[in-house]
């Protein structure tokens, strides 16, 4: 199979490049609003070993973190993209004739502002890029913001990757 530059993309990946390509720097969607709960962070914390007293310790953060609140881990923030992003519905396919979408990397990645626990957030996605890998297979760029309600500052912003394969 050719890959790379140069590969014209076929059947619906072509109909979906021609489609995102007039897309470029548009936010193409909005996700609902969520809260981050203490259970959550508890539950990542779990998950990835990380039990650092700001995130998981409640009344000694209230006490001396310089946010007066428990927060969400950043890498807890970055993993929301999945759920915020709902890219895996089977009922929502990204593009006409897609089999799958596999998550392929990062290429920027920022943490400027925490989520406090109780906060609720929101992801904003905005297509910054596609490209064809394969004649089946297209390579998405998204700018992930993720929104902190009532607060200017983003809790997170990265450009995200992904593969549609069709």
């Amino acid at each position: 199979m050719a890959e790379g530059p140069g590969v014209a993309p076929t059947g619906a990946a072509a109909s979906a490049y021609e489609a995102l390509t007039k897309r470029l720097g548009e936010e193409i969607h909005v996700s609902d609003w969520l809260l981050v709960t203490q259970h959550r962070v508890d539950a990542f914390a779990g998950a990835t070993g990380d039990h650092q007293w700001i995130h998981v310790d409640p009344e000694r953060a209230a006490r001396e973190s310089p946010y007066k609140a428990a927060i969400a881990h950043g890498y807890l923030t970055l993993s929301l993209h999945v759920l915020l992003r709902d890219l895996v519905a089977a009922d929502k396919p990204y593009a006409p004739g897609v089999v799958s979408v596999i998550n392929y990397g990062l290429n920027k990645l920022r943490f400027p502002n925490a989520v406090r626990v109780g906060a609720r957030v929101r992801g904003r996605f905005t297509l910054v890029g596609v490209e064809v890998v394969a004649a089946n297979v297209l390579q998405v760029a998204e700018q992930y913001l993720v929104e902190i309600e009532g607060q200017a500052k983003p809790a997170c912003i990265a450009e995200s990757l992904f593969r549609v394969i069709f």
